[in-house]
């Protein structure tokens, strides 16, 4: 423990008994003072991980030149709100808005809205992007209302979860108490959970995951898309509905127990795709491993052009970093990406034909 923030808890948690893991999460990661995005710079080689964007700029390009074909097949509209939830330092989006600058009319159609409650994050934000006048919210449901064109990567998996284990007598949640000594240990709740309907027939000994803030969220984007159009695309990494327990800390780019120093340490947790397309109501695409996405877009030849004008060890940087993008072995095939859309444009590139059941 040996953090306020953790102390706080215990405190809380000997007063009014145990917390569900979705509300240590939000308080572990969101407290208004003390959580971990309020105040930490986590994403680079300093924080305690990175993310596809600070790997190479070709990705930010890509999903910039994805986003202004969507814009495109939409008919141009004029404002079109441009979201990305949780921008890091800003550089997804500042790669994306430089290899779109060529379209025609994108940039001046653009009203650029971020979505993070990070204070030192969004003055990063606002030095790489301030050519865009870029509005900030805390939360989604802040950006105003209109045509909608939305990024998410790695986002999703930040949202907290609850997690169940199948007993001999049904569902039960686990959730933080304390030890004998004071400090914060898991335990599984007496009783079956309410939550048990939403849970699939399991063996006893099996573990879920149920993350409500992110149905919550991609409902709304839904609905937004519903009624103003648009296209929203998420990357993360995630499965479609498997059981199991992910949740998982990082700090420092190591992994450590989920209960150590709480707000100073990142938590995450996969991303059930299957539930999120589901929650959308709307026409959805993938997910596909972000390897097959990239290719599709053409990541290699991208890579080709860049290397024509590098040094030699520039050149083996750009392959590293196309490897650790694309490769089955490193975020290839573990990170997913969904496309959410209307039913008024074509079939965005990347994905099948056809829009998912």
């Amino acid at each position: 423990m040996n953090t306020e923030l953790g102390r706080l808890i215990a405190q809380r948690i000997a007063l009014s008994g145990p917390i569900s893991l979705s509300d240590f999460m939000a308080e572990a990661l969101g407290h208004p003072r003390l959580g971990y995005y309020r105040e930490a710079l986590p994403v680079g080689a300093a924080g305690d991980f990175t993310t596809a964007p600070e790997i190479s700029q070709m990705f930010g390009e890509l999903l910039g030149a994805w986003l202004a074909e969507r814009w495109l097949a939409m008919g141009w509209p004029s404002p079109v709100r441009l979201v990305e939830l949780g921008p890091g330092r800003g550089t997804l989006m500042a790669d994306a808005m430089r290899a779109t600058r060529g379209v025609p009319g994108f940039h001046a159609a653009i009203d650029l809205h971020l979505v993070d409650i990070n204070e030192q994050l969004r003055t990063l934000q606002g030095e790489v992007l301030a050519a865009y006048k870029p509005t900030w919210h805390a939360r989604f449901d802040d950006v105003p209302e209109g045509p909608l064109l939305l990024v998410a990567n790695e986002f999703f998996d930040a949202l907290p979860v609850r997690q169940f284990e199948r007993t001999a007598r049904g569902w039960a949640e686990r959730m933080v108490g304390l030890a004998d000594d004071g400090s914060l240990r898991l335990a599984l709740a007496p009783g079956v959970t309410p939550y048990a309907s939403a849970l699939p027939d399991a063996p006893v000994g099996a573990q879920a995951e149920l993350c409500e803030a992110g149905l919550a969220l991609a409902g709304a984007i839904g609905e937004r898309l519903q009624r103003f159009a648009g296209w929203a695309l998420i990357v993360d990494y995630g499965h479609d509905g498997a059981l199991g327990a992910s949740l998982q800390a990082v700090r420092g780019h190591r992994g450590t127990d989920i209960l150590d120093r709480p707000g100073e340490t990142d938590l995450s947790a996969h991303v059930d795709f299957a539930a999120l397309a589901q929650a959308t109501g709307r026409p959805t695409f993938g997910p596909v491993g972000q390897g097959d996405f990239l290719r599709r877009l053409g990541i290699a030849e991208r890579a080709k052009a860049l290397k024509a004008r590098a040094t030699e060890a520039q050149r083996a940087a750009i392959d590293a970093a196309l490897a650790r993008l694309i490769a089955p072995d490193q975020m290839g095939t573990l990170f997913r990406v969904l496309a959410v859309g209307d039913d008024r444009s074509a079939a965005p590139a990347g994905f099948a034909d056809t829009p998912s059941d």
